[in-house]
């Protein structure tokens, strides 16, 4: 899956779970600035994404993903380790 493919399954995850416009989501969006999303928001999103691209993402690496754009590299690296 390339990194625009993975971008925009994100993208997509989060227009639907924090109701925002599609159209305004960048690599730069931040989930507590931008999206107000609390703690909880924010452990369902992970396991979304845990469900989406079938990978494990441990609390420890959760907590540093503050951006998209950091969602994203973390998936590409860790789909390039399978």
């Amino acid at each position: 899956m390339t990194r625009a493919e993975i971008f925009d399954k994100i993208a997509d995850i989060i227009a639907d779970r924090f109701e925002v416009d599609r159209a305004g989501i960048n690599e730069q969006l931040n989930f507590k600035q931008d999206l107000d999303a609390d703690s909880i928001d924010f452990v369902e999103f992970v396991l979304e994404l845990e469900d989406t691209f079938g990978a494990e993402i441990s609390d420890e690496d959760a907590e540093k993903l503050n951006t998209i754009g950091e969602v994203v590299d973390y998936i590409v690296a860790h789909q390039a380790q399978k």
